[in-house]
This record gives C-alpha cells, sequence and structure tokens, in this order.
C-alpha cells in the first residue's frame, strides 16, 4: 500500500493519513489537544524591506550574556525605534534570531513561518504561517477565523506574509475600504444566497468522503481502523467548523463607528488599518490578523524623495540612509500608537493589551546586503514580562531558532503544540 492513500468521489480527492501497520506493528500517535483560551487574541505586522540596523537596534553596553543569551532592562533605543520609549514597558525587543533561511527578497515570505515555499514539501506542515496555524482552533468561533490585510502591490509581489498549509498564499485585504465593508456593511442577498451554495456543496463533499472512508475501513486492521477513527474525527471536526461559519451569515455584523473611508494611500491609510483591526478585536469579528506593509508604502507621502525598495538599497549614502530611517520611523510611530490603543481599552476579561500578542517586524534583516539574518523583531503585549532587551549571540551554536518564540506565542495563545516548523522548544529567556 502506498504510504499516501487517497479518497476518491465524484471528481474529489482526500488524502488519508499514513497507516502505520502496513508497515510496521507500532502504536499510533496522539493527536495534540488545539484549542484557544476565549481570550486570546494576536496581531501580526511585518514589512517587505525590514529596517536599516544601526537605527534600529538597541544600544545595551553594560549586558552580560549567558549561554548565548543577554537580557537587560538597561538600553538605550535607536533613533529608528526611538518611539518604543512611549511603550517601553509594554514590549520586548529580540535580537538576534532568524530563520536560518536566505534568499533576500525572495525569503521575506518566511517571516511568520520560518519555512520558505521552496522548501515547504520537506516539512510536515509546509510554510503554514502562525496566525493561520492558530486561525484552524477558532474557525467559527468568530465571523473571520483570520483577518490579512495590506497591499498586492510592492516588489516581488509584497511581503506574502500569510500561508496555509497547503501552500496557497492568503490574499490581503488591499486597504481601509475593503476592511470597512467586510467589517460592518451587511451582506447582500445574493451573497448571502451564493454563500450558503457555497456551504452545501463543502458539506456534501465531506459526506461522499465519509461513506467511501467508512467502506475502506472494512479493508483495514484493528490498529489502522483506529488511525482512519481519527482521521474521521478531524473530518468530523471540519464539519463542524463549516456549521459554525455558516451560523455567521445571519448573524448581523456590529454597527459602524464611523462613516465609510475611501483608500488613499499606504502611508496615510496605515493609521486607519491599525484602528480597523482593533475595532476587529474590540467587536470580536476576529482574534486573529496580519498586516502587511509592502513595496507601496511611498516615502514621498512623507515628504521623502525616492522609492521604498530604491531607499533600502542605500549604497551607505548618507542622504538615503535619513530618509530611510524617516519612513522606517513612522511605521514604528503607528506600531506604538496602536499598542497604546490596545492598552487603553478593555473588555470583560480586561485590558484589551493583555489578551493580545503583537508580532512586530520583518522577514528581512538587511536589506541593502539582501540578507534574513538577525530579524527585526519586537513583541507586545499577550501578558508576556516586558521592558526587556533579549539580545542572543548571533555566534553561538546553540542559539534557537526564531520560529521558538512562535511555540511560546501559540501555547500563549491557548493552543496545546511543543512544535512549529523548524522550531527545538519553547524561546527560553521569555516570560
Amino acid at each position: 500500500m502506498r504510504r499516501r492513500t487517497l479518497l476518491q468521489n465524484a471528481g474529489v480527492s482526500i488524502a488519508l493519513p499514513f497507516l502505520p501497520s502496513f508497515l510496521s506493528p507500532r502504536t499510533a500517535e496522539a493527536v495534540p489537544s488545539e484549542t484557544a483560551r476565549p481570550d486570546s487574541k494576536m496581531v501580526c505586522i511585518g514589512n517587505m524591506l525590514g529596517f536599516y540596523p544601526p537605527a534600529f537596534w538597541p544600544d545595551a553596553p553594560n549586558a552580560e550574556s549567558q549561554s548565548g543569551l543577554a537580557i537587560t532592562r538597561d538600553f538605550q533605543l535607536g533613533r529608528t525605534t526611538a518611539p518604543l520609549d512611549a511603550v517601553r514597558e509594554k514590549v520586548s525587543i529580540l535580537q538576534g534570531l532568524d530563520h536560518g533561511t536566505k534568499g533576500g527578497h525572495f525569503a521575506i515570505h518566511s517571516f511568520l513561518s520560518g519555512v520558505r515555499q521552496i522548501d515547504a514539501k520537506s516539512m510536515p506542515e509546509g510554510n503554514v504561517t502562525i496566525d493561520q496555524y492558530a486561525a484552524e482552533t477558532v474557525a467559527g468561533q468568530t465571523r473571520f477565523p483570520c483577518l490579512n490585510i495590506g497591499s498586492e502591490d510592492g516588489i516581488h509581489g509584497g511581503c506574502q506574509i500569510s500561508w496555509t498549509r497547503t501552500g496557497t498564499r492568503v490574499p490581503p485585504v488591499p486597504g481601509p475600504e475593503q476592511l470597512f465593508k467586510l467589517l460592518f456593511v451587511k451582506t447582500a442577498s445574493a451573497d448571502r444566497d451564493a454563500a450558503l451554495d457555497r456551504f452545501r456543496l463543502q458539506g456534501s463533499i465531506l459526506d461522499a468522503v465519509n461513506d467511501q472512508a467508512h467502506s475502506f475501513e472494512r479493508r483495514l486492521n484493528p490498529l489502522d481502523r483506529h488511525k482512519l477513527d481519527e482521521y474521521l474525527t478531524s473530518v468530523r471536526d471540519v464539519e463542524k467548523r463549516l456549521a459554525l461559519r455558516r451560523n455567521w451569515i445571519d448573524v448581523p455584523k456590529p454597527d459602524a463607528p464611523f462613516p465609510a473611508p475611501k483608500n488613499k494611500n499606504m502611508v496615510e491609510d496605515l493609521p486607519l488599518l491599525y484602528d480597523l483591526i482593533l475595532l476587529a478585536l474590540q467587536t470580536d469579528s476576529t482574534r486573529i490578523a496580519t498586516l502587511e506593509i509592502g513595496g507601496d508604502f511611498n516615502p514621498r507621502d512623507l515628504g521623502v524623495n525616492g522609492g521604498y525598495h530604491a531607499l533600502s538599497h542605500h549604497g551607505q549614502l548618507e542622504d538615503r540612509i535619513e530618509a530611510l530611517i524617516t519612513l522606517e520611523t513612522y511605521q514604528v510611530e503607528q506600531f506604538v500608537r496602536f499598542v497604546s490603543k490596545l492598552s487603553e481599552q478593555e473588555n470583560e476579561h480586561g485590558r484589551l493589551l493583555d489578551q493580545t500578542m503583537v508580532l512586530f517586524g520583518s522577514g528581512m534583516g538587511n536589506a541593502n546586503s539582501h540578507t534574513n539574518t538577525s530579524l527585526p523583531v519586537v513583541l507586545a503585549g499577550g501578558g508576556f514580562e516586558h521592558g526587556r532587551l533579549l539580545k542572543f549571540d548571533e555566534k553561538d551554536q546553540h542559539r534557537p531558532p526564531l520560529t521558538n518564540l512562535f511555540v511560546s506565542m501559540l501555547q500563549n495563545f491557548g493552543i496545546e503544540t511543543d512544535h512549529f516548523a523548524t522550531s527545538t522548544g519553547t524561546l527560553r529567556g521569555l516570560a
């Protein structure tokens, strides 16, 4: 028997799990429980060109390293990160971590997955990103399992920040006008009927697969039946999630807090996009969101000449570096504004920032040299201990991968897992 066997019916093919007893008599592996806490939220923000390292990283001359990690509260923020001082006790800066990937622009999409798409076939879960991994556990609990926001424009297709486990890029909602419509504008009758038809089709496909799977079951020995039962349980979980998502069609959307906006440009739209993400979290329309800042982040809208991508390849020219610092500082300022607003808002579970992990950074370490090492990473909220710089020694052979941070975040989200992509455990030093 082939390692992967297909159920096929009515033109539909779905892969069965590995049935181990056909190869050796060993016990089937247990499936970890994955249930998110009802108050957990996650927002991930990434840009496609990183940050100019000398202006981003803090100065911490007195930090003492132990086993390749220095943790200190005594540090001076860089020029680009100076706005973080307003939320200093609410954020942690993580220095010296990356995914060990190479490829410059062609590796930035691994920021939230740890895996380049070209390498995804060798990974059990492909290059699924942390947002989509978490969204699988909350499907049906909110109107949108995950909101992916940003722009399709930019060099090499933008950040490409979010990917499913099947290796498909999740296209972002391209601006505040479209995001506002999703959150607050009622669904037209024709669109509602089309959505119902899609749910009915998906349900019939699962019914067909279930029927053939039970027929196939008679050919298996007891150990394989146990494994197949685990698989059918996961199919039933999908059915339940579809039913939960179907229920949202008839649930009214929240009232709009202000008139519908129009798209302008990424620079002017950025504060509004953050505000709409905040509203999505407040109204429990979603608990997970991503925001990608692509090449259409036009510095001319900040009074700077030149294109974003061209400035990132500054060639050590001082005027270009100054222009780059201006637009990167603006990105940090808007992140700080978002964190501050989360800190000011409360719901029945307490302060919104304490419930919301906010990851800010890039899959590019240094755009000028096309490197993906020592990625810029800031983590806010989520109930972690903050106000600290965690500086990992890039030369330490035991330095953890950035994906260890993602394991810690997923556990904080309430998911019982001890691995993600290339991780080796949780991230030490993060408390």
